[in-house]
This record gives structure tokens, C-alpha cells and sequence, in this order.
């Protein structure tokens, strides 16, 4: 396989967020480690973490240089952060939403 070039290591948002979805595309199958339940809490961070280097050496880039692969990685990289951004903002609409009836039906009970 030979030595992963320090210029396509980093964090990949499409690997941490995407990550099996990420890993098939990429012909690399360690993302699907993600399927084990409570597992997937630390191994969606080691797909971030690692997820570019796998990526380069599964040889899906053998022939490419590492600009062609750091551009593909990076369309990834940003559909993993918007996603990631949606999610912490449907996240917070949640607990907003949570809290705001929490506090009505609270509110409601102290008056009887």
C-alpha cells in the first residue's frame, strides 16, 4: 500500500458524519464498524479522525494525485459539515422546543 502522504491526513466531516455511506463510497468497509451499537459513539470519532488516510489507501485513488483526492475529499468534507451543523441546530430547536413546553405544563400545575 506504501505510506499515506502527510498532505491528505486531517479530519474528514464526511467520514465522522457519513461515515458508512462515506466508507462505501470510498471502497474503504472500516466505517461500518458503525453499525455496532454503543461502539458507534467512539468509531464515528475514529472515522473522522481517519478517515482520509483509510480512504487513500484502499487504492480507489492509486492512480490520482493528491490534489484530485483532497478535492473529492473536500465536496465530502462539506456536505459533512452542513449536515453537521443541521443536526446541532435541529438538536437545539428540540431542546428549546423541549424546555418551552416543560415550562408551560410547569407553570400550568404551580397555579392549582
Amino acid at each position: 500500500m506504501g505510506e499515506t502522504p502527510n498532505e491528505v491526513k486531517g479530519w474528514n466531516w464526511g467520514a465522522f458524519m457519513f461515515n458508512i455511506v462515506w466508507g462505501i463510497g470510498n471502497k474503504t468497509y472500516l466505517p461500518l464498524l458503525c453499525l455496532i451499537p454503543l461502539f458507534n459513539i467512539v468509531w464515528i470519532f475514529v472515522c473522522g479522525f481517519k478517515g482520509n488516510e483509510w480512504a487513500w489507501q484502499s487504492g480507489n485513488f492509486l492512480h490520482e494525485d493528491i490534489d484530485t483526492f483532497k478535492a473529492i475529499q473536500k465536496t465530502w468534507n462539506r456536505a459533512g459539515f452542513v449536515w453537521f451543523i443541521v443536526a446541532i441546530a435541529i438538536v437545539l430547536i428540540y431542546l428549546l422546543l423541549a424546555i418551552t413546553i416543560f415550562s408551560y405544563v410547569f407553570q400550568q400545575y404551580s397555579n392549582y
